[in-house]
């Protein structure tokens, strides 16, 4: 039994291990960013919201802390039958062979940048029942995520990178979209001497965060029209002939996404502290959304 065993164990450390993508690791690191960048005040209305997790009636999705926040709106998407019409919230595609267009691919508010905006607003609403603005508290801080996440936004044809194959320096069968969403962000905030989840300075602020989603996803399409396909396709003009469906990225290539991918990372984190602070503490507003206030 006890070769069995060891057999076993063997055999599954050959198995490739699962991607940490801004499903899970990543969106993990933007809320403990987030929770390290606002008061005492708003973390502790933050977890009175979060003690009413059984009220939303998602016991296999937990949320309980803001990390679980983060990671919320991927896991009840996984019940079609009752999150399904959610799918389009975690993206904003625009071609990146086109003017960008602020308007565009937003029918009836059922994208990314918008439903930012809408959660925001629900969760500073203290008129509205608390399950309600705890959903909303999860979604705004998920979708604050994804709007970060370069291939959320860009897109040329293939579905933000979804349709693009890629190996991932000597890691084969990944798609370009999955690289941006996992190992390459994983690798870019994983540094231990240089952790992303600190208390971060005024300036460090200043230069980070501020904007509204609208401008957070227009930061990421020109990142996937500048960087994201060039460098994944060596050409400086990614639009002039169609793209293969499969290239590669270097060691090269990967170095220098690194810094990219992390910056996002913490403007994410950030952003989602200033959103809190807004919906929970007096002041000006993220999303320019005007604000209810408690009778």
């Amino acid at each position: 039994m006890r070769a069995l065993l060891a057999a076993f164990a063997a055999l599954l450390a050959l198995l490739p291990a699962p991607v940490l993508a801004w499903g899970d690791y990543a969106h993990r690191q933007t809320a403990r960013v987030a929770e390290a960048n606002v008061s005492p005040q708003v973390r502790a209305r933050v977890r009175a919201l979060l003690a009413r997790e059984k009220d939303l009636g998602t016991p296999r999705c937990p949320l309980t802390t803001l990390e679980g926040a983060s990671v919320w709106a991927d896991c009840v998407r996984s019940e079609g039958w009752r999150w399904g019409y959610t799918a389009a919230w975690h993206y904003r595609t625009a071609p990146i062979c086109e003017a960008f267009n602020a308007r565009g691919n937003c029918p009836g508010g059922n994208c990314v940048t918008a439903q930012i905006a809408r959660a925001h607003r629900i969760l500073a609403d203290e008129r509205l029942p608390a399950p309600v603005r705890l959903e909303a508290l999860a979604f705004m801080v998920h979708f604050a995520g994804d709007v970060h996440m370069p291939l959320h936004s860009g897109d040329n044809e293939d579905r933000g990178g979804n349709d693009r194959e890629a190996d991932y320096g000597i890691k084969p069968g990944l798609n370009l979209h999955s690289i941006w969403d996992g190992p390459l962000a994983e690798r870019a905030i994983s540094d231990p001497a240089d952790p992303v989840v600190r208390r971060y300075s005024a300036a460090e602020r200043a230069d980070l965060s501020g904007g509204k989603p609208d401008d957070w996803g227009r930061e990421s399409w020109e990142i996937a029209r500048s960087f994201v396909y060039p460098t994944a396709f060596d050409s400086d003009n990614v639009c002039a002939a169609p793209l293969p469906e499969k290239t590669a990225l270097s060691q090269d290539d990967i170095a220098r996404g690194v810094p990219i991918a992390r910056r996002r990372v913490v403007q994410a984190g950030l952003r989602i502290a200033d959103l809190l602070d807004s919906a929970f503490a007096p002041g000006p507003l993220v999303p320019d959304e005007p604000r209810r206030r408690r009778e």
